[in-house]
C-alpha cells in the first residue's frame, strides 16, 4: 500500500486552491462541504465560481505568489497551466505541505479518493491512482447500496448517546442494544423521518435492556422479485446486510442471499403448491421465535411479499406477538416475466385493465368469477397455474372466452432458464403437457404481441393452431399427428 488512507481534519483551517477554471470549480465543490477557510488565487476567475456564495470562501484575482502558502493546511494546484501548477507543486513540498496537482499525480504527495458523501458518514475508494473507473464504479455501488439519510442515523445517534449511557450501565448489554438500534427499527424509522416510531422503539430497546432482557428483535418481509438478483430493491439489500436470520422461500434464488451478510442464520421454509397449510403456521412461529430473541429476520419470499404470499398472515402473528414488522414490497412476477418477454400488460384502447389471479388453492379447484374473466379485452396472469391449466381452459371456455384468445406461458421469468411458450386458450393445457412446462411460471390470457404493434420475440415459443395458422412448423407432436388427418388439431 503507497497511499495511507487518512481522514485530514480542517475545521478552520485554510485551504489553498490555485486556479479559477473548471479544475478549481469541482475542487471547490466539495471543499465547500467542509469547515474549512477557503482561498482561490488565480488571475483568471470563472463566473460559476464567482457567483458560488461560498460564505468561507475568499478570491484573490492575481498571480500565484509562495507567500500564498502561508498559514496554509492544505494545497491544490488546478489551473490549466501545467507550468504554474508545477511551481506551486514544488512550493508547498518545500514547505512540507500537503499537496495534489489535479490530473497529476506524479507531482502530488496526496491524491484524492473518490467520495461517497452521508455525512458524517464517509466512505473514501482509491486505486492508488492505477485505475480510477473502478474506483468510480465502487462508488456507484456503495450510492445505491447506502440510504440517502443515512448520515441522518449516525447524527442522531450521537445525540442520543448520553442517554443511553446513563439507561445502560453494563457494557455488554449497551453494546447490543446499539446493534439494534442501528440496524433495526429504530435505524428504519429514522430513514424514514419517522420521529414518534423511532421514539417509541428506542423506549422499547432502553426498557428491555433495563430488565437485562434480550433487545427486542424485528421481522422484514421482503419481496425479493421474480428471481434475476438484479432486480431486487435497494432497500431490500439494505434488510439483507442487517438480517441476523433469514426465513426463506422456494421461489427465491439463492443468488439473492449473496446479497446477506454470511454469518446470518438461514432457515428455509420452502412451500410447494398447494402444499400442507399447517406449514404456514410454523413459518409464523419461527418468525416470531427468533425476532422474539433479539434477531433482526428476513422473511424472504418470490416476488411482491402481498401478492399471493401469504405475507398478512405472518403479518399478523408477528404483530400479535408484539414485534415490530414492516413490508419491503419486490417486483411482482407477471409485470416482470410480461417484461422480460416485452409484452405490454395494458394497452391504450384495447387492454384497460390487467388482473392477477391464483390457480392454486387450499380447498380443491379454483373457484373466479369466470363470466368476467372470460369478457373481450379482459387480460390477467395466472399464478401457480401450471396444475389447473385444463380447469382455467374449461372454465373460460364455457363461459364464453373465444377458443383463440391469447395466451403467453412464461416459466422461470428473468433467469437464464426463462422458456416463453405462446398459444391460445384451446391449446392451453395440452401447451403446457407438450412444452414440458413445470414451473415456476406465469401465465398470460388475453395479451400478446400484435395487439401492440409489435412482433413475437423468436426466443418465444409457438404451440398448437397459433402455430398452425402462421403457417410455421408445428413445434408440439400432438400437432404433427393431426396434420396427416387434413384436419387441425383439437387442443
Amino acid at each position: 500500500m503507497r497511499y495511507f488512507p487518512i481522514f485530514f481534519d480542517l475545521d478552520g483551517r485554510d485551504v489553498l486552491i490555485a486556479g479559477g477554471g473548471e479544475k478549481a470549480l469541482q475542487k471547490l465543490r466539495l471543499l465547500a462541504k467542509t469547515t474549512a477557510r477557503l482561498r482561490i488565487v488565480a488571475e483568471d476567475v470563472s463566473a460559476d465560481i464567482a457567483a458560488a456564495g461560498i460564505p468561507t470562501l475568499e478570491i484573490a484575482r492575481r498571480s500565484f505568489v509562495d507567500s500564498d502558502l502561508d498559514g496554509v493546511a492544505l494545497v491544490f494546484a488546478a489551473s490549466d497551466d501545467a507550468s504554474l501548477d508545477a511551481r506551486v507543486a514544488a512550493a508547498a513540498r518545500a514547505r512540507g505541505l500537503p499537496v495534489n496537482v489535479v490530473d497529476g499525480p506524479g507531482e502530488s504527495n496526496f491524491i484524492m479518493p473518490a467520495i461517497v458523501d452521508r455525512d458524517p458518514i464517509i466512505v473514501a475508494i482509491g486505486s492508488e491512482g492505477a485505475a480510477p473507473i473502478l474506483a468510480r464504479e465502487i462508488k456507484a455501488k456503495i450510492e445505491s447500496w447506502l440510504p440517502a439519510r443515512f448520515g441522518r442515523v449516525a447524527q442522531r445517534a450521537q445525540a442520543l448517546r448520553s442517554r443511553v449511557q446513563g439507561a445502560i450501565a453494563d457494557p455488554v448489554v449497551r453494546r447490543r442494544t446499539w446493534e439494534a438500534l442501528l440496524q433495526g427499527l429504530w435505524r428504519n424509522a429514522v430513514l424514514a423521518d419517522d420521529a414518534d416510531t423511532a421514539e417509541r422503539e428506542l423506549s422499547r430497546q432502553l426498557d428491555a435492556a433495563r430488565a437485562q432482557a434480550q433487545p427486542v428483535g424485528s421481522v422484514a418481509l421482503i419481496g425479493c422479485g421474480p428471481g434475476e438478483p438484479d432486480l431486487i430493491t435497494l432497500k431490500a439489500q439494505q434488510h439483507l446486510q442487517a438480517a441476523d436470520v433469514l426465513v426463506v422461500d422456494r421461489l427465491v434464488n439463492p443468488a439473492i442471499l449473496e446479497y446477506a451478510r454470511r454469518d446470518a442464520i438461514r432457515i428455509d421454509v420452502g412451500k410447494e403448491p398447494e402444499g400442507d397449510s399447517a406449514l404456514q403456521e410454523d413459518i409464523n412461529r419461527i418468525l416470531v421465535r427468533e425476532a422474539l430473541k433479539g434477531q433482526r429476520v428476513a422473511r424472504l419470499k418470490g416476488g411482491d411479499a402481498f401478492v399471493f404470499g401469504r405475507a398478512a398472515e405472518e403479518m399478523a402473528a408477528v404483530r400479535a406477538a408484539g414485534v415490530p414488522v414492516q413490508v419491503v414490497p419486490g417486483i411482482t412476477a407477471a409485470h416482470a416475466c410480461a417484461a422480460s418477454v416485452g409484452l405490454p400488460v395494458t394497452l391504450r384502447t384495447k387492454v384497460r385493465q390487467f388482473a392477477v389471479v391464483t390457480g392454486a388453492s387450499a380447498d380443491g379447484p379454483v373457484d373466479l368469477d369466470w363470466p368476467a374473466l372470460a369478457q373481450p379485452g379482459q387480460a390477467f396472469a395466472i399464478y401457480m397455474g401450471v396444475r389447473t391449466a385444463q380447469h382455467f381452459r374449461d372454465k373460460l371456455l364455457s363461459a364464453g372466452a373465444a377458443p383463440q384468445t391469447p395466451v403467453v406461458i412464461v416459466e422461470n421469468g428473468t433467469l437464464a432458464s426463462e422458456r416463453g411458450v405462446a398459444t391460445e386458450l384451446a391449446s392451453l393445457a395440452q401447451a403446457v403437457t407438450e412444452a414440458g412446462i413445470r414451473g415456476p411460471a406465469v401465465i398470460f390470457v388475453g395479451l400478446d404481441w400484435a395487439s401492440a404493434g409489435l412482433s413475437r420475440p423468436d426466443k418465444v415459443e409457438v404451440y398448437g393452431m397459433h402455430r398452425a395458422r402462421e403457417g410455421e412448423p408445428a413445434k408440439a407432436g400432438v400437432a404433427a399427428a393431426h396434420a396427416g388427418q387434413g384436419r387441425a388439431p383439437r387442443w
